[in-house]
């Protein structure tokens, strides 16, 4: 039986790795990293190709072994997914890969953990799956009778396919903006439709931006409910790529989307506009199904939290949840959990002592 596991070996997964490393807990003996990709970078090395470094917003350093300056035309997956397999290599974490995480489940002074390769025991659990495998879809009336192609974020790989047509995007945060000016350049005709006015902000995204956002997101996790969106309270930053796009009209909102129809979309104020495509930006949600056996959900739907702590099972640290699901967060998250875990071990020495 381990001390720790560690699923997940995304910004928060390494940066626990490196402080349970840090605090004297060795790679394989004492914990493991365990992550359903096939190779290193996370959720990073799904992205799009057009994605690139200099366009990506908050890639942050991982502890103890800087980013560098990468070249900025790179694409972000790219740049991350080598950044992460050297952080690996250079602290020896020994990140089992492709491990599938099935289900999690509780037992007598242990967890268990069902895998696609295997079953493993731990005294504690440091759940740093992100939101990447649980994309968000909305639902509006007559979305399945739309007869063009629908895709979420987590499916677009390129704008180049909608050449020529029509596409719907449907959000409000970060990805939405990206894709309707790439859309836009590649030569395709946007319509954005968002439920509130898009929250364009001058503010500068700093550490005590970043403490605010913290704040405001685990407010929801410490009274059970689920965490609302870290870009509705971060809000999108006024770059000059950005004003330039609202200048020419590509980054208006059209207003909310009332229903979906065979050829196209209905507005809430009546128009219709026809549509080849409709593009999902709408965000996703924590990837914790693997924990249901736990029941860890309060009534509210949320999972009510210490710091990174969960209060219903101490033995299960979440991290990429809430508050630490933005990249801003995910690194001290990280160390949160490794300290947590380190002494909550210490407890129960002393306890068994």
């Amino acid at each position: 039986m381990r001390q720790v596991i560690v699923i997940g070996a995304g910004q928060a997964g390494l940066s626990a790795a490196y402080y349970l490393q840090r605090q004297g807990l060795s790679p394989e003996r004492d914990f493991l990293v365990l992550d359903s990709n096939e190779g290193p970078g996370g959720a990073w090395r799904h992205r799009w190709d057009s994605l690139t470094f200099g366009t990506a917003h908050n890639i942050h350093d991982l502890p103890g072994m800087e980013l560098g300056i990468p070249d900025p035309t790179e694409p972000a997956s790219k740049v991350v997914a080598r950044y992460y397999g050297d952080y690996e290599q250079e602290f020896g974490l020994k990140v089992r890969r492709p491990v599938k995480v099935q289900t999690v489940k509780g037992q007598q002074g242990a967890l268990q953990i069902l895998t696609d390769n295997g079953t493993y025991t731990t005294r504690l659990l440091i759940n740093a799956t992100g939101t990447w495998d649980r994309p968000y879809w909305p639902h509006y009336p007559g979305r399945e009778l739309f007869n063009g192609r629908q895709l979420h974020t987590r499916d677009f790989t390129s704008a180049d396919e909608f050449r020529n047509r029509s596409v719907v995007v449907v959000g409000a945060g970060t990805s939405a903006v990206q894709f309707l000016l790439q859309l836009n350049d590649a030569g395709a005709s946007t319509t954005w439709v968002t439920r509130t006015p898009p929250n364009f902000t001058e503010r500068t995204f700093d550490a005590e931006w970043g403490r605010d956002v913290e704040h405001q997101v685990s407010a929801r996790t410490k009274a059970g409910l689920p965490p609302s969106s870290v870009v509705s309270v971060t809000g999108l930053p006024l770059t000059d790529q950005y004003r330039a796009g609202i200048e020419a009209g590509i980054l208006r909102s059209a207003g909310p989307l009332k229903r979906i129809t065979e050829t196209g979309i209905e507005l809430d104020d009546g128009r219709t506009v026809p549509a080849d495509a409709i593009l999902w930006a709408t965000g996703f949600r924590a990837a914790l199904d693997h924990l249901a056996p736990l029941k860890l959900r309060e009534p509210g739907g949320g999972i009510r939290m210490d710091g990174v702590r969960v209060l219903k099972d101490s033995r299960v640290l979440l991290v990429g949840y809430g508050s630490s699901a933005s990249t801003l967060g995910a690194t001290r998250a990280g160390r949160a959990a490794a300290m947590q875990a380190v002494r909550q071990l210490g407890a129960e020495v002393r306890l068994a002592g």
